[in-house]
């Protein structure tokens, strides 16, 4: 898979849009305004018995895609469908409850929320408040940072976001079990991608659902990371012994590949911007350097560097740097 666009010099203009965009630059394609049909193609992969993913595209948010980027996942319990995490808007989430009952025949038991990035959330709406469950932090997060995303949302997504309002899960888990009748579900509280990253593990099927500590086959999101943090995330998952891996991003696999691709993305932009940064290179020449060949064959490479350098600089900056103006 290669990048979505080769390195180059930056220009002026495209570094100034990456620096406006701070912690929003997810969402940073906003251009493209075309209209989209109102209807989510929602295509449902059988992973296992009673087990189906819903793939996210890989690519990042935009009027085409509707924000239909994170994958979801609907498990079938005999005490009702169990869903994780509920995409970008109000209209995905009302498809994707339908999509669960049609599947399983049954209500929704549970949502699980993975963590606070708006591709993951937005399609809370659709479902009970009493229903939806993540960690306490989550929430706090959604408290903060709602507004900014959904604004964020409204301006990319455009029309795919009508009538999409943001709505707090009211279950609040800490690590623990929550039992639907036949299937165990194991709650596993982590952090790194963002503050707090909830992991499921499905002890029936032994399938290990890690929402965003995870990519595979693209390129690792960093606005709210913490990369040794992520690092230590990445070493318990896979230290949990597992039949098969969900990413947020990408295909479910069992080759262990996901957390050792993810794993080598984070040493090796962090190796690279700290090198840039100790060599005296301005942000804008830190950006056009080229990455690794093995990066060619992970979609958005190119963007998510970008977007990594701008995150990253300023606290480097920060730690590095005097201050100006205060007392040593």
């Amino acid at each position: 898979m290669t990048e979505t666009r080769p390195d180059a010099t930056i220009s002026r203009r495209r570094t100034l849009a990456l620096l406006a965009a701070g912690p929003l630059a997810p969402l940073l394609p906003a251009f493209e305004v075309a209209a989209a049909p109102l209807a989510y193609r929602l295509d449902p992969q059988k992973l296992d018995d009673g087990v189906w993913l819903v793939a996210g595209a890989q690519e990042a948010i935009t009027a085409k895609n509707g924000g239909a980027i994170a994958n979801i996942v609907i498990l079938d319990t005999s005490a009702g469908a169990v869903i994780v995490d509920t995409g970008p808007s109000r209209r995905f989430g009302e498809q994707l409850a339908a999509l669960a009952r049609e599947l399983t025949g049954k209500d929704i038991a549970r949502v699980y929320v993975t963590h606070i990035h708006p591709d993951h959330v937005f399609g809370n709406q659709a479902f009970r408040p009493e229903a939806l469950a993540t960690t306490e932090r989550v929430v706090k997060g959604l408290e903060e940072m709602g507004g900014s995303y959904a604004d964020a949302m409204y301006r990319v997504a455009g029309d795919w976001m009508r009538g999409t309002e943001l709505v707090l899960p009211r279950k609040i888990l800490g690590s623990g079990v929550e039992d639907f009748g036949s299937r165990r579900i194991r709650h596993l509280a982590m952090r790194g991608h963002t503050a707090s990253d909830l992991v499921l593990f499905d002890e029936r099927s032994g399938f290990l659902i890690a929402g965003d500590l995870v990519f595979l086959d693209r390129a690792p999101t960093t606005p709210n990371a913490n990369l040794e943090q992520w690092r230590i995330a990445l070493a318990n998952l896979g230290g949990i012994p597992h039949r098969r891996l969900v990413p947020g991003h990408g295909p479910a696999e069992d080759s262990g590949r996901g957390i050792e691709d993810t794993r080598r993305w984070l040493d090796t932009i962090e190796a690279q911007i700290r090198g840039a940064f100790e060599k005296g290179l301005d942000v804008t020449e830190a950006i056009a350097l080229p990455l690794p060949p093995w990066t060619l064959r992970i979609a958005l490479a190119r963007y998510e560097y970008e977007r990594s350098v701008m995150h990253l600089y300023p606290r480097l900056e920060a730690e590095r740097l005097p201050s100006v103006g205060k007392p040593g």
